[in-house]
């Protein structure tokens, strides 16, 4: 039986986080194999690449480490470095270079690096296997707010009409969309319609659609399973393309996959994001990514509900707070219309 979408990317994540800890202290072994039952293999991932840079930083910028073998480094070695360094750190983020490539870090992407710090040393200080933790007494970069970027109707509906048509599409275009058009067209009303994310979207099978009771099979972010409904627009598209996905026949490992591409394979997070940039570019000067359709649904939720609990639950949030920081300015609006209803006195 071939494996899931999801278990070969769990195999892609383990694989890499191996590679990754070639570059770390032995002892962080420790840290990860307690991670195993706490976070998921992307999470996993992520944290190595960030320990990675952390310790590349160390043995380039800090003397003390420079002709030091990183892998037999001592646990107590982080009981040695103080919240300075962490600080010296962050400055180093903000542009580095690392086998041949450049790289920049803003304060989102700092604070990030922090949190995994914070993560990785106070597992160790918790065991009481070092004495302090020194990123946690780091302040957190201020991340700066972000307007959320979204579609209103008229570009929704332009979008859509676009798909449809192909009219707006150069004459190279028009000729794969003839050919994707259905496929096309029930990926970007389904992520329109439905809020889920990209990654959520391409590791959909056919399993997961159930069209008696109007709803998918996702998995959410961490490996749990969601139930997430979708509306007549959505089904609509989604059927029409069944019927052809149903004549395709995909390279063997992936029959079950909902969304093929046009070499007959499960379409990728990549390929998303380009025919979503490619056909977006016809109704909006916005720069649009299948992450602001999902921004697109969830504002349009919240203006028609107002309840940001149901929000966080359709959107998979697992802490509301994280909802109310991205539409913290509507419910703003919201409250100036309320109070602008009110009327004490007859005019």
């Amino acid at each position: 039986m071939p494996m899931s979408y999801h278990e070969q990317m769990d195999l892609k994540n383990i694989q890499k986080l191996r590679e990754l800890q070639k570059e770390l202290p032995a002892f962080a072994s420790d840290f990860f194999r307690a991670m195993e039952i706490q976070k998921a293999t992307n999470t996993r991932r992520n944290y190595a690449y960030d320990l990675s840079t952390f310790f590349y930083f160390l043995k380039t910028e800090n003397p003390y480490f420079k002709d030091k073998d990183i892998r037999t480094l001592p646990v107590t070695i982080l009981d040695a470095l103080q919240p300075v360094d962490i600080e010296e750190y962050l400055s180093f983020l903000t542009y580095y270079e690392k086998d041949g490539q450049s790289f920049r870090n803003h304060e989102e992407g700092k604070a990030r690096k922090l949190a995994t710090l914070n993560t990785f040393f106070g597992y160790f200080h918790k065991k009481e296997i070092i004495q302090k933790n020194a990123p946690s007494v780091v302040d957190v970069p201020r991340v700066k707010e972000k307007n959320i970027i979204r579609m209103d109707a008229g570009e929704v509906a332009r979008l859509i009409d676009n798909i449809e048509s192909g009219d707006k599409l150069s004459e190279k275009q028009k000729v794969w969309h003839t050919k994707t058009r259905l496929r096309d067209l029930a990926i970007v009303v389904t992520l329109l319609g439905t809020g889920i994310r990209v990654t959520e979207l391409v590791g959909l099978d056919i399993q997961d659609l159930d069209f008696d009771n109007g709803n998918m099979r996702i998995i959410r972010k961490g490996g749990n399973e969601d139930l997430v409904y979708f509306g007549e627009e959505a089904e609509e598209m989604l059927q029409n393309y069944m019927d052809e996905r149903l004549t395709m026949e995909p390279e063997p490992g992936h029959e079950n996959a909902l969304f093929i591409s046009q070499k007959n394979t499960r379409i990728t997070v990549r390929s998303v994001e380009r025919l979503v940039k490619k056909y977006a570019s016809t109704a909006t000067a916005k720069k649009i990514t299948p992450h602001k359709l999902r921004s697109t649904y969830g504002t349009s939720l919240y203006q028609e509900t107002g309840d940001i609990y149901l929000v966080a639950e359709v959107l998979g949030h697992k802490n509301v707070n994280t909802t109310r920081k991205h539409y913290a300015a509507m419910a703003e609006d919201n409250k100036r219309k309320a109070a602008k209803v009110i009327r004490l006195r007859e005019k």
